[in-house]
């Protein structure tokens, strides 16, 4: 059985062909092919036969990877208060005096301060107390097994099944999140095997038991993806007019002296800073929450995972740490995102005619540009945000759309947009 064999059977599961999904022996043949390519990858025979040999099909994975991780089913308020919470923003100050020497060293070395790697520790870990308690092998071939990111989640089975082949994992270790990551900064097997250094000499990259480990395999990896040492993440700024929102975008970056023009200034209304590379405008509250620009190194924290929410909140628990004060933007009184609030939403959007794949109330890169193409019709502020006001214009735009239709037997199958 193929990978393409494997993305078929698993697409009729979710498709509802019951009697594929239920077959005994349906996950065992997907587990024969993934040790095939563990074969064909040169890991030894007997290394295949002890790694494999525990692992089970965990269908709470899957639950977890259709639920959404939180950056992405939050409000970016509700996310940002429970990831620099105050318990957790004092906590890591602390831990910061106390690994100050190491995390200097570091930085020395590879460029990264210490306020990020501490940062990272505190979100992927609250600071090394949780780790998850899935065991690896098990995540890593559910997801292999699964559609949806079936060659991406086997190329990680194979490097961690590598890995122990190589003496670098023991699978009693192997436990972490339900996708896979582990030790204290949740690093992917294969971030792990190209990335992890010993810093502590001792003869095993130890990810879970070793901070200087996993401290300096954090800042290589940043280093490696780019990060530029002496310069920052990005920062808040504020805006002169509200239809500069229109232009913003993680993947829309201009010139600074482009965004001066348009009246984008630091918070204290002094000019931004003079910078030879594009940057992005970010505004994920909104028209009424906080706006930054991110510079390239924000780039590099959203290599580490990818979501905008989560990158900024590595950068402003960094900024905290190192002493700077909290958002010049105000939080408003109900911070919280409805999925089913997403779901509607993106139900409109689908009945207006925009190319919207699943009904899943995540608002990821294809639902935002929906809504901003439907904001720029319908003369509301282009910001890409899921609020309720844009929920009330999209059910009387779907309302006079399905009623004009009705009335119009010669009304095409696209419904018109506002």
């Amino acid at each position: 059985m193929n990978k393409r064999s494997i993305a078929r059977w698993v697409g009729l599961c979710l498709v509802g062909a019951a009697s594929v999904c239920s077959a005994a022996g349906s996950f065992d043949t997907c587990l024969g092919d993934l040790r095939a390519q563990a074969r064909q990858a040169g890991i030894r025979p007997e290394t295949v036969s002890t790694a494999f040999a525990s692992i089970r099909q965990r269908p709470d994975v899957i639950q977890t990877d259709r639920g959404g991780q939180s950056e992405f089913v939050s409000s970016f308020w509700d996310y940002l208060q429970r990831s620099i919470s105050p318990t957790r923003l004092q906590n890591g100050q602390a831990l910061l005096e106390q690994h100050r020497p190491l995390l200097a060293r570091i930085h020395e070395e590879y460029g990264v301060p210490p306020e990020y790697l501490v940062a990272f520790w505190g979100l992927e870990t609250n600071f090394g107390n949780y780790f998850g308690d899935i065991p690896t092998l098990d995540a890593l071939a559910t997801l292999a097994c699964d559609a949806r990111r079936s060659r991406m989640f086997s190329r990680q089975l194979i490097d961690a099944v590598a890995m122990i082949d190589e003496g670098r994992l023991d699978v009693a270790d192997l436990r972490g999140s339900w996708a896979g990551a582990m030790g204290h900064t949740q690093f992917m097997p294969t971030t792990m095997r190209h990335y992890a250094v010993d810093y502590d000499r001792d003869g095993r990259i130890d990810l879970w038991r070793s901070l200087p480990d996993a401290f300096a395999s954090a800042a290589n990896y940043l280093s490696r993806m780019g990060w530029r040492s002496g310069d920052r993440w990005g920062e808040e700024v504020r805006l002169s007019d509200a239809s500069v929102l229109g232009y913003a975008g993680y993947k829309e970056p201009k010139p600074i002296a482009q965004w001066s023009q348009l009246g984008v200034r630091r918070v204290d209304a002094t000019p931004l800073p003079d910078r030879a590379t594009p940057v992005a405008l970010l505004a994920p509250g909104g028209a009424s929450g906080p706006v930054f620009v991110t510079y390239p190194n924000f780039r590099v924290i959203m290599r580490w995972n990818a979501s905008t929410s989560y990158a900024l909140a590595v950068g402003l628990l960094a900024d905290r740490l190192a002493g700077a004060p909290a958002l010049h933007a105000q939080a408003p009184r109900v911070t919280r995102y409805r999925r089913a609030d997403g779901r509607e939403m993106q139900a409109h959007l689908k009945t207006l005619g925009y190319p919207i794949a699943r009904l899943d109330g995540v608002v990821g890169a294809e639902s935002r540009a929906a809504i901003r193409d439907f904001q720029r019709r319908s003369g509301l502020p282009i910001d890409g945000e899921p609020d309720e006001a844009l929920l009330h214009a999209l059910r009387a735009a779907t309302g006079q759309a399905v009623s004009s239709s009705t009335t119009d037997a010669s009304q095409p199958e696209r419904l018109p947009i506002p």
